[in-house]
């Protein structure tokens, strides 16, 4: 029995259905907030169980019987190492074999301020005994792609990455490592998990450009000024603090990898630059 927890996240979703390729329906449990998100999973075979990371009993009823848990990072930032605690705790009640967790590039060693409750959920799990492997996720191309609109509108994209390199993956690719280290019979403690190749956001901007037909620039903004305007635009300060400090911390290398543990583990090449950027501007 392998349990998902935040099913109905973008992430989770596709994590099942990676897992639903090999994996009898029924296996599957889809630990959600509100069961009522996840009709369509239920109607493909999957259990769904009610869990809130804040709420203990919930998450021992949403494990019982399992052997297997991914821990998806909570969305809610500055809140998570104790909303995974809890998780990790009713995981070592349940007695899994196998708890996993979606960490961050090279999280021991980042400048990215993102990786701080990573790093204590690490060593939550660690101290927990329980058996596990840390998928360390690096940028998803979905973090640049998604955001085409305002580029395409006024011609640039904003940053403050310098010339840094983004070692970006698609989000399916991540869910598909996912899915393979829940199945495998030993998997690695750890995983650096980012995409074949990297790109720079001036590349980016040509991509753009080239596939659009619009004239795009990148603007390379001081880190203040990067997170003023995403504040400036309706970006909550603290997710824009968030944002502007990952490029900052990309333009010291911290989300370039070379090492393509991800496409060793999916067995496949990762989702390019290209194709990202065709695939939004279908939309």
């Amino acid at each position: 029995m392998i349990v998902i927890t935040g099913a109905t996240g973008n992430l989770g979703q596709l994590v099942i259905a990676n897992l639903l390729k090999t994996v009898p329906a029924g296996n599957i449990i889809a630990a959600v907030r509100n069961p009522a998100k996840a009709v369509h999973l239920a109607e493909q075979g999957v259990q769904v169980r009610q869990a809130d990371y804040n709420d203990g009993a919930s998450l021992d009823a949403a494990f019982k019987g399992a052997t297997k848990i991914l821990l998806i990072s909570s969305s809610e930032v500055g809140q998570r190492a104790t909303q995974h605690q809890n998780v990790i705790d009713a995981a070592k009640r349940a007695g899994v074999s196998l708890l996993t967790y979606t960490s961050l590039l090279r999280a021991d060693t980042t400048p990215l301020g993102l990786a701080a409750e990573h790093v204590t959920t690490e060593k939550a799990i660690r101290a927990s005994g329980l058996p596990s492997s840390i998928l360390r996720n690096g940028w998803y191309l979905e973090n640049h792609v998604e955001h085409l609109a305002p580029v395409l509108e006024h011609g640039v994209v904003l940053g403050a990455a310098q010339q840094g390199r983004f070692s970006s993956a698609a989000r399916d690719d991540y869910a598909a490592a996912a899915a393979a280290v829940l199945t495998a019979d030993t998997p690695q403690a750890v995983y650096e998990l980012a995409g074949d190749s990297g790109f720079t956001l001036s590349d980016y901007a040509a991509e753009v450009a080239r596939q659009s037909g619009k004239a795009i620039v990148y603007k390379d903004l001081p880190q203040a000024d990067f997170k003023a305007a995403l504040v400036g635009v309706g970006v909550p300060e603290g997710f824009a603090d968030l944002l502007s400090d990952s490029d900052a911390g990309a333009a010291k290398g911290a989300l370039e990898d070379n090492g393509k543990q991800l496409s060793a583990l999916i067995k496949r090449p990762t989702r390019t630059l290209a194709e990202a950027v065709k695939a939004a501007l279908a939309k």
